[in-house]
């Protein structure tokens, strides 16, 4: 499988509006690992997983293809960043205690991440995949979002996004299962801290270039009557889907 980049492009925008993960859920991964002290975050992009990482554990090695995304990426002392795919973490045999995956295993060939995981991983370590969907604020507004994403933008989604759609359900995970309690990402934005949060969407990349003109007004006029004063803050709530097993 080939490298697509559907994300260097805007790699800024991504960088400052996508959402931080909660620390309970770093705290929980850490705390199920054999040990604390090399974490492996594939699929990086610009970092919101790996700086969570280098919070409990004592090295983070963070891998992205994308020379954009890498170069917007967060930095953090225990953080090396490095170009790299899915299959080649530049790691050396049995070092990790957890390997994560970000809003990122979709995209992968995972016969050959599934490979790279057993090659670096100790024994008795962690694999972590996670996702999330649409955001839920309010009624109102969910429709409008979700009108946008499947009706606006919808033909200009990558095939792999069905993947976020089933919550991964239909992904081969061939580790151990371990048993997880639910997370969720939440945090406040005004109505154009949303807007430039779904400007980070592929599809929202896809369509512009694709017909040439920003969609994201579309959404601004949409939004309008559901939320009518733009700088009033909503609580945002991302449910995030999380695949974890144990490499023998």
């Amino acid at each position: 499988m080939s490298f697509t980049d559907h994300f260097g492009g805007h790699a800024a925008g991504y960088a400052a509006h996508r959402p931080t993960y909660p620390a309970a859920l770093f705290a929980f991964l850490a705390g199920a690992a054999p040990g604390r002290d090399l974490a492996w975050d594939c699929g990086t992009g610009s970092g919101q997983a790996a700086t969570g990482l280098a919070e409990e554990f004592a090295a983070v090695v963070a891998t992205d293809p994308s020379a954009g995304q890498l170069a917007h990426a967060r930095a953090h002392p225990r953080v090396t960043y490095r170009p790299g795919d899915e299959g080649t973490s530049g790691l050396a045999d049995r070092a990790a205690d957890l390997v994560t995956a970000a809003q990122a295993a979709h995209w992968f060939d995972r016969d050959r991440f599934y490979a790279e995981v057993r090659r670096v991983a100790r024994p008795g370590g962690l694999v972590a995949l996670w996702t999330y969907g649409l955001a839920t604020i309010s009624p109102a507004v969910d429709a409008v979002l979700l009108a946008f994403y499947r009706d606006r933008v919808g033909r200009y989604w990558p095939a792999e996004r069905r993947h976020v759609e089933t919550e991964y359900r239909d992904l081969p995970f061939p580790f151990e299962p371990v048993p997880a309690p639910p997370f969720s990402m939440t945090f406040t934005l005004d109505r154009p801290g949303l807007v430039a949060y779904v400007g980070t969407w592929s599809a929202v990349a896809r369509c512009l270039e694709a017909e040439g003109r920003d969609p994201l007004p579309d959404l601004e006029r949409a939004l309008a009557a559901a939320w009518p004063d733009a700088s009033d803050t909503r609580t945002i709530r991302l449910a995030l889907t999380l695949l974890l097993g144990r490499v023998g």
